[in-house]
């Protein structure tokens, strides 16, 4: 095996979303950028997904936008979520305030990558990283393989972009800086998924179907087209598992329109389902997506979140590279973009998650069923949080006979979700005041916790 050392101003590792959004940024800055990828080119951007976008996503301007929307964009026409309730088997219509969409993820991978090199990156494919070059504090580069070559690649600044449960972060030493080492899988979840082809258009192609399962999981079924359907489930990991492949075929098998489907293609991968890490950085070391945690820990959306990660910490990264100074201070801005913006509301939505673990799914369905569909577009969309008037609680209080209680604690919750964004609206502007700020925030999550009756989460 022979070996050699490469060396650029930064090195992006994981060409997902975040991955390729960091390197087209840092390539368009100037920036002499390797993106790495295991998978072999024809591959990349093949990605476990479950395509949906709800509402309008401005993603960064460093690609072709209108590129991206044209060719992977394969239906911009979802205006209603259908929530399915197991128990009665009626169906909940909740109408979107902004128009989604669903896209065809290998496609959207396929052009990502490709506007990425044509930023200027450098794309290095069947590579598989197996090592982080860091002979002191500071991160300094990775070690790979490829083709049976080791090659080492030295770079001022590291852009972990490697997925969920990411191995550079076990291969890295985190423990002097505020780089968030509270991770295990207990926060995750398992998903697949599968497209499928049917003859017959579906009645609900202007909708995203959820279906709620065992072990905290959910059921969906996403068109692509209205012949064109991504369907999958996933499960919380601190739940017993569950069969996915096994639970999603016999759901397929009891709905009509898919009588006659065939299997495109099929996919499993691991989601991250808690809060933003609440600091991504190192010297010489950022993480983004979902190596960040950078998903709604309730619907597992996280595409783009991850475009605005990579965008900005790159850009972040450009700045500190350019002045010659990659310190964890020096990056800190990176974190306060993300935690001011979607972070806070990914992180009031954790805890509804945590809400959701302490309880039965019988009792959350009965719930979710009562609450009016716009509330539920709130708590699970773009706020993170949900306001009602007293018509729609008497209603709500009304329809959830029996469960009082429940609901009572659902509304605290929700108090205390609300309280947490202003938490995070105050993230610190550098790293001596996070301590503070962690002390502040983890006091807000005692009293979820206290409210659900969960179990700590970290």
């Amino acid at each position: 095996m022979s070996s050699g050392t490469q060396s650029y101003d930064m090195v992006v590792v994981g060409a997902g979303t975040a991955g390729c959004f960091a390197a087209a940024t840092a390539a368009r800055r100037g920036l002499e950028v390797v993106l790495v990828e295991r998978k072999p080119e024809d591959e990349a951007g093949f990605i476990a997904c479950g395509d949906g976008i709800k509402g309008k996503s401005t993603f960064p301007d460093v690609v072709d936008r209108d590129r991206l929307r044209a060719e992977s964009f394969t239906n911009e026409h979802i205006e209603r979520g259908l929530f399915e309730n197991p128990q009665t088997g009626e169906t909940l219509e909740i109408p979107f305030d902004q128009t989604g969409a669903v896209v065809d993820r290998y496609r959207y991978g396929q052009v990502l990558v490709e506007e990425t090199e044509r930023a200027g990156a450098e794309i290095h494919y069947d590579t598989v990283v197996n090592d982080v070059v860091q002979p002191n504090r500071t991160v300094e580069g990775v070690r790979a393989v490829s083709d049976g070559e080791a090659i080492e690649y030295e770079a001022d600044v590291v852009v972990d972009a490697a997925g969920a449960l990411s191995v550079l972060q076990d291969m890295a030493d985190l423990s002097d800086s505020t780089f968030d080492t509270n991770v295990d899988y207990s926060q995750f979840c398992s998903a697949y998924r599968e497209v499928l082809e049917v003859s017959e258009p579906v009645e609900w192609d202007d909708a995203l179907v959820f279906k709620p399962t065992d072990e905290l999981g959910y059921l969906w079924y996403f068109p692509r087209s209205s012949t064109e359907i991504n369907v999958g489930l996933g499960f919380q990991m601190t739940q017993e598992p569950i069969e996915l492949v096994d639970v999603l075929k016999d759901d397929v098998a009891n709905r009509s329109e898919f009588a006659d489907a065939t299997v495109k293609n099929k996919l499993g991968a691991a989601l991250p389902t808690r809060r933003p890490y609440d600091s991504a950085v190192h010297p010489g070391y950022v993480a983004v997506g979902d190596a960040a945690a950078h998903v709604n820990p309730c619907t597992g959306g996280g595409i783009p979140g991850a475009a605005k990660a990579g965008h900005w910490a790159a850009d972040v990264a450009a700045d500190a590279i350019e002045d010659g100074d990659v310190s964890e201070s020096t990056l800190w801005e990176y974190n306060r973009r993300v935690q001011t913006d979607f972070g806070k509301r990914f992180a009031a939505m954790d805890c509804y998650n945590i809400f959701g673990t302490a309880h039965e799914l019988d009792e959350l369905v009965s719930l979710v069923t009562a609450i009016p569909g716009q509330q539920l577009v709130d708590a699970i969309g773009k706020r993170g949080t949900a306001d009602m008037g007293l018509a729609l609680k008497l209603k709500t209080l009304w329809k959830s006979v029996g469960h009082w209680d429940t609901l009572y604690d659902l509304y605290k919750v929700q108090t205390a979700a609300d309280s947490l964004k202003d938490v995070y609206d105050s993230y610190p502007d550098d790293p001596s005041h996070y301590d503070a700020w962690q002390a502040e925030r983890d006091g807000v999550l005692d009293r979820v916790y206290d409210i659900a009756g969960a179990e700590p989460k970290y």
